[in-house]
């Protein structure tokens, strides 16, 4: 029987209070089981090892997008690029507004892990507390600061309405030119994908984190 290698498991002092849905699976946090290293082909046993080595910093993530990923190999390393690149790399947005941009994304689409892992990594980047929580929130942006209203503007536009207008998407090109337009507009996509992902196989954050977003 493999080792269980995943990351933010209870400790004896941080105990389990928190009851997941019958058909979400302890192991993963999902209704995806893990996967097994043993049904994977060399190429899948190659990528499941570089993930779940001691010292990765994956191994946390396998209860979340890295999971769901393993169990298409193939594409993972594509995925997992990508969405590398878009986060980390300064392609455009400075990293305050790159993880604005994502948690206006996770609060757009209710989704609890994405929300609680990023608004952390929000604050630690220096993005403004009042900021996020008028994101959290859903409170008017009067007096935000152009470039952070803009992003919350656009990506409320865009999830609740399904579309953008002339005007949003002009001011937003004023405001980030294009680059940095772009670079959001690939951020937004690339975790509304994630977000809908959680959303059908039921993504729920480790057993002792602390749910940062308010549901219903």
């Amino acid at each position: 029987m493999e080792p269980k290698v995943w990351g933010n498991e209870p400790t004896p002092d941080t105990p389990t209070t928190r009851a997941y849905p019958p058909d979400v699976n302890h192991d993963s946090s999902s209704r995806l089981p893990p996967v097994c290293r043993d049904d994977l082909d060399e190429r899948g046993r190659g990528v499941y090892d570089t993930m779940v080595r001691p010292g990765s910093k994956l191994r946390a993530s396998l209860r979340g997008p890295t999971g769901f990923w393993l169990h298409m190999p193939e594409v993972i390393e594509h995925v997992r690029e990508l969405n590398w690149n878009l986060r980390n790399n300064e392609l455009g947005l400075a990293r305050p507004l790159r993880e604005l941009a994502i948690l206006v994304t996770a609060r757009a689409n209710d989704c609890q892990k994405e929300w609680t892992a990023h608004e952390p990594r929000a604050l630690l980047a220096g993005a403004d507390p009042k900021v996020i929580d008028i994101v959290k929130h859903r409170k008017p942006i009067d007096g935000v600061a152009e470039p952070e209203a803009t992003i919350i503007a656009f990506g409320r536009e865009l999830f609740d309405g399904k579309r953008v207008s002339a005007e949003t998407y002009a001011r937003a090109m004023r405001v980030l030119g294009q680059r940095r337009l772009v670079h959001m507009i690939a951020l937004m996509s690339n975790y509304a994908m994630t977000s809908v992902i959680f959303a059908a196989i039921d993504q729920q954050i480790a057993p002792d984190q602390m749910p940062l977003l308010p549901l219903p």
